[in-house]
């Protein structure tokens, strides 16, 4: 029996060596697999001159305004279909705004920009406004469809039909400066949220300015 005693233990040596190697190898194979995972899954933002960090900067500016003059035709008009329309404008902007705020938040990025407004859209072919630099603050809002405060200060001054029929007229050509905007957005951007925002608004709004248009119509503004 001592004979045999001195065999045993070199087989037993290389099990456990065997074990022990078979452990290393899984331990630094699992370590790989999760520092792979690890970078992958790491988060990459847009950049503060990218197409997606403009437009939710230029866009809660345009939609500030949007929420402003909706609540104010809908806290004075007496047209039951303008007040709902207004209120489904002001609460559907108010709640956009307040994602692109979390946008930038996300990203790390500041709210505002030392760029004028649409630089961001100046590589769209279909959308640009050319070389934004070249424009006043006030024309590049007028481009954008913004009413000036003088229309402003005329529509909080209104009552009645005039008031109705100056905010449609208003904010539907403010719906008409956000369509390409969004449009810019979805070509340029890489954001697949924002592009989702972004054709949400499109279709919206068309249908906003169609809703808009019968409204119009129906007050006979202009006449």
């Amino acid at each position: 029996m001592t004979d045999d005693a001195p065999v045993a233990r070199p087989a037993v040596r290389w099990i456990v060596v065997a074990v022990v190697t078979v452990a290393i190898v899984a331990v630094a194979f699992a370590i790989g697999r999760f520092t792979a995972f690890g970078a992958t899954a790491a988060p990459t933002y847009p950049s503060t001159t990218s197409a997606d960090a403009g437009f939710a900067r230029d866009m809660q500016v345009h939609h500030t305004q949007a929420v402003l003059m909706a609540m104010e035709i809908y806290r004075k008009t007496d047209d039951d279909e303008l007040r709902t329309l207004s209120y489904d404008i002001a609460t559907a902007q108010a709640g956009q705004r307040g994602e692109m705020f979390g946008w930038l938040v996300q990203w790390g990025l500041p709210q505002s920009s030392p760029q004028p407004l649409m630089t961001w859209m100046q590589a769209s072919g279909a959308h640009s406004h050319g070389d934004t630099s070249a424009y006043t603050q006030d024309e590049l809002l007028a481009q954008m469809g913004m009413a000036t405060d003088a229309e402003l200060d005329q529509l909080r001054s209104l009552e009645g039909r005039p008031a109705d029929c100056l905010f449609l007229s208003l904010m539907i050509r403010h719906h008409q400066g956000a369509i390409p905007m969004a449009q810019a957005v979805i070509e340029l951007g890489d954001e697949p949220r924002v592009a989702e925002v972004a054709q949400a608004i499109i279709t919206g709004q068309s249908a906003e300015i169609d809703a808009m248009r019968d409204i119009q119509s129906r007050l006979a503004c202009g006449a």
